[in-house]
């Protein structure tokens, strides 16, 4: 009932509440990429979506849909898994790439590594072992499923 005892339309209330929403100003996009800044030191899981640029330390997992950037300052030591990986730093730690992994000439991978596709340029590091699977075993099989040889 409306006020007054006068039966309400639904559709007038409508029209009065998206004529108020109109004059509010919109929300700005959140961001959809984060960086680890140089002298700062993360420590802990990061999970989520969009892309993470490590210019500092990241201490703990990293688990992400999108992309995880490791500038030549940066240093994860930890796993690592997204979609696509490109590393100009330093990665300590076994990294999963469900699309690509590109392996700058200034960077380091102390782990193993899982990649349907791997870029190495001239100087890259690579110290560990590496598997290629067609990118559906890799988008399947999470990694802590994986077997492991001990």
């Amino acid at each position: 009932m409306g006020l007054f005892g006068k039966p309400a339309r639904l559709e007038d209330e409508e029209v009065i509440l998206q004529d108020q929403c109109d004059d509010l100003p919109s929300l700005p996009e959140p961001p959809r990429s984060t960086t680890i800044a140089v002298g700062a030191t993360v420590s802990g899981t990061l999970r989520g979506e969009g892309v993470i640029q490590v210019e500092g330390t990241v201490e703990g997992e990293i688990d992400l849909t999108g992309a995880v950037i490791v500038a030549p300052s940066g240093l994860v030591r930890g796993p690592v898994t997204a979609d696509v990986i490109r590393l100009a730093g330093r990665i300590e730690g076994t990294v999963n790439a469900r699309e690509r992994l590109l392996l700058q000439k200034t960077g380091s991978l102390e782990g193993d590594m899982t990649t349907p596709s791997l870029e190495v340029e001239a100087g890259g590091q690579l110290n560990g072992r590496s598997t290629m699977p067609s990118k559906s075993q890799v988008t399947s099989i999470p990694m802590a499923e994986r077997p492991t040889d001990q």
